[in-house]
């Protein structure tokens, strides 16, 4: 991933955390899918993960078509379990 002026900071957690090796990576991806093509392209330890993790853009679920501004902030989150 490359650094422009427009990039996205994108946050990992738990597993998705561990894979990257990073807790936060910047991006200058256009859309939610083309990071993630990005993210498994970059990051193989991902592809087991990331198709089973929330991704949420300033706080709030989206779908792959969603563009990604310069002020976004990405988190992807694994599945948690709990109770």
């Amino acid at each position: 991933m490359t650094t422009t002026e427009t990039t996205t900071t994108v946050r990992f957690f738990a597993a998705a955390q561990e894979a990257v090796g990073h807790d936060a990576l910047r991006s200058d991806a256009a859309t939610v899918g083309v990071l993630k093509q990005e993210l498994l392209a970059e990051h193989p330890a991902l592809t087991g993960i990331l198709p089973r993790c929330a991704v949420l853009v300033d706080g709030a679920r989206v779908d792959d078509d969603f563009a990604l501004a310069a002020a976004s902030t990405v988190d992807v989150l694994p599945p948690f379990a709990g109770g």
